[in-house]
């Protein structure tokens, strides 16, 4: 379970504020040529017709399920229904609701664009160098982060279009239920009806793979050769499609970013999640049929207001849909034959201190800790009797670190997005059936003076190739759009055969418990083996 502040504080509320305060950096870039119209594309629900933008076409707010509004709420999602004529693919659709919209980051200088929350949200978007069945091109789906509560698919910075020009691949990305209509429950207190109420969000997530497999060559994709990735929640969501049996056959590749989920929830902290819902909302559980029907507004005020703090729905182990957690105790069976890329940034925990330092004045001295305070935190983690041992471990390994720097690596080793990680790559590499390939984002971001190092979310850009985007974590430089071509160049080629390797790195040998060869990324790329080796042997016995 995700244990991160900023998901128990509300993760979109920490993203928020920090955008907020660099308002100047967000924009969406000017266009370098004006779009236009697109050939007609045939799905199976009807024809399409999106936009080309210097050479790629795109293709926006496809819907790949109904609307799950009223009797779908809190069901299995169900095919789109067709439709007659041409449908303009141009516009991004709905955000599944949320207790958070783009439209609250808005700036007078910098306006984001905003699509509207709804429960018609099933919807993904396709960039393509060239529609039609001529070639069969890699397919790459992306899983959108924002913890299993918030965001969408259509952030700038997520945007295929640079990398699917680059890689000669066709890039996706998804919408799909979140929070509580994605992840609520209802199976042990409402019966066979809500079965798979717990899992919808997921199991949205499958029915957009099954959209690509009966659609993609239409828009020059493989449905023989479909690689998922997604960072933070959405590599959570990339690590949970690996341990679902419905899954199997519809990918071949998964990378996880930031993530580190290995053990899903229980069935118990599933269903307590529910009951403190439904208490909230004032339901009892003879009457849950209603919530199929409340209004969408009140769900997410109770979801809000929960006294206990934001409970995580989030998926379960059912034994049906998910079988198992996807690492615990050992790797998923489901997934043996898939090679996965898995890794984390050097300062994850960064990004989550700065955003609190926004939202919360009093948190601001985490920037600006000195011996004394380094040692308090360091308390906090391991007990006041074992922090000093724990403090000139950290001293004695980084040198020249300020004692900011240090609590933040320190606070990233131990956390699962870092630690969780290499428990993945553990787990995969003794499977033995597939490799897993490790890395380790280490440029330091230039934002806010280099302060956050390379904080949660700063290898985004570099993976899409995207660096050009404004953005608080990047500033466009030469050097960041070497170390992004290198980067979204070794995602193109893992997407392409399992194997991210190629010339512009060294070479990259796939994790093993002997070696813990680790693709350090930073102005010089290079291979390491067990970076970090002391704070992981400390952490992995504390």
């Amino acid at each position: 379970m995700n244990t991160n502040p900023c998901t128990r504080r509300s993760f979109v509320e920490c993203i928020g504020a920090a955008l907020v305060s660099a308002a100047p950096f967000i924009a969406r870039p000017a266009l370098a040529q004006k779009n236009v119209a697109g050939p007609v594309v045939e799905t199976h629900y009807g024809k399409v017709r999106g936009t080309v933008h210097n050479g790629i076409h795109s293709f926006k707010g496809i819907p790949y399920g109904a609307s799950t509004a009223g009797k779908n709420r809190f069901m299995p999602p169900v095919k789109p229904g067709s439709w007659t004529g041409v449908r303009q693919a141009v516009q991004f659709g709905h955000w599944s609701p949320q207790n958070f919209h783009y439209a609250e980051l808005e700036a007078p200088q910098a306006p984001i664009e905003t699509e509207g929350t709804g429960e018609d949200c099933l919807v993904l978007n396709i960039w393509t160098p060239e529609p039609g069945p001529r070639r069969k091109r890699p397919v790459m789906l992306w899983n959108h982060g924002g913890a299993w509560a918030s965001e969408s698919g259509s952030n700038p910075w997520v945007h295929g279009e640079a990398l699917s020009r680059r890689g000669d691949v066709v890039v996706i990305t998804i919408n799909h239920r979140l929070n509580v209509f994605g992840y609520c429950h209802l199976g042990d207190i409402g019966g066979e009806k809500y079965a798979a109420s717990g899992l919808t969000g997921m199991l949205d997530i499958v029915a957009a793979l099954e959209w690509v497999r009966d659609n993609i060559p239409s828009f020059g994709g493989d449905p023989g050769n479909v690689m998922v990735f997604g960072q933070s929640g959405g590599g959570n969501k990339t690590s949970t499609l690996l341990g679902m049996p419905r899954g199997k056959g519809l990918f071949h590749r998964a990378a996880v970013q930031s993530s580190g989920l290995f053990r899903s929830l229980t069935r118990d902290q599933s269903n307590e999640n529910t009951r403190k819902l439904m208490a909230t909302l004032g339901i009892s559980a003879n009457r849950v049929d209603e919530m199929q029907q409340l209004p969408v507004e009140n769900l997410l005020g109770a979801l809000s207001g929960m006294s206990a703090g934001p409970a995580q729905f989030a998926p379960f182990v059912d034994g049906d849909i998910l079988p198992a957690s996807p690492f615990d105790p050992v790797a998923t069976p489901v997934a043996a034959n898939i090679p996965i890329l898995v890794g984390s940034t050097l300062h994850e925990q960064s990004f989550s201190a700065q955003t609190h330092a926004y939202a919360a004045p009093a948190e601001k001295v985490l920037l600006e800790l000195d011996e004394a305070g380094l040692l308090e935190r360091a308390a906090e983690f391991v007990g006041a009797q074992k922090a000093p041992q724990l403090v000139e471990l950290y001293k004695s390994r980084n040198p020249g670190k300020g004692f900011s720097e240090m609590y933040f690596l320190m606070a990233t080793d131990r956390h699962q997005r870092r630690l969780g990680s290499i428990t993945i790559a553990e787990r995969k590499s003794r499977q033995g059936q597939a490799p897993a390939y490790m890395y380790l984002f280490s440029l330091r971001s230039p934002a806010f003076g280099g302060k956050l190092g390379a904080p949660h979310t700063s290898e985004i850009p570099y993976v899409f190739d995207n660096t050009n985007i404004p953005r608080p974590l990047c500033d466009g430089s030469a050097a960041e759009k070497a170390l992004a071509a290198k980067i979204s160049d070794a995602w193109i080629q893992f997407a392409r055969g399992g194997n991210p390797n190629h010339k512009g790195l060294p070479e990259w040998p796939a994790y093993n418990m002997r070696d813990r060869s680790t693709m350090v990324f930073d102005s010089e790329c290079e291979t390491v083996n067990d970076p970090r080796s002391e704070e992981r042997k400390y952490w992995q016995g504390a």
